[in-house]
C-alpha cells in the first residue's frame, strides 16, 4: 500500500488535489458536489480524481453511479492513513 500511496499522491501532478479529497473524506463521507464546494474545486476535476482514487482502492462509494453517491475511505486506506500523513507532511516541507 505504501508504494501505491506514494504514486497516487506524490508521483503525479494531481496528487495535491487527491490528498485534499482524502483528508476531507477522512473527516466525513461526502458526495462529489459537497467536495467540490468545500474544497473550491471544479466539479469535473473532483469527479476525475474520485474515479482514480476509487480505481486504486483508496476510496469507495455507496449508491454506485447514482446522483449524490457518498464517498468513504476504504478500510485499507484507513488502516494505512498514517503512511499517507507521513508522506503528505514530507511533501509540504
Amino acid at each position: 500500500m505504501r508504494k501505491l500511496i506514494w504514486w497516487v499522491f506524490a508521483g503525479t501532478s494531481g496528487g495535491p488535489n487527491r490528498a485534499r479529497l482524502v483528508m476531507a473524506l477522512k473527516k466525513r463521507p461526502q458526495n462529489a458536489h459537497q467536495l467540490s464546494e468545500s474544497l473550491n474545486l471544479n466539479y469535473k476535476t473532483v469527479r476525475h480524481h474520485l474515479k482514480l482514487l476509487e480505481e486504486n482502492n483508496i476510496i469507495t462509494s455507496s449508491g454506485k453511479n447514482k446522483y449524490g453517491e457518498l464517498y468513504f475511505l476504504t478500510t485499507g486506506m484507513e488502516e494505512n492513513y498514517d503512511i499517507f500523513e507521513d508522506l503528505w507532511n514530507e511533501l509540504k516541507e
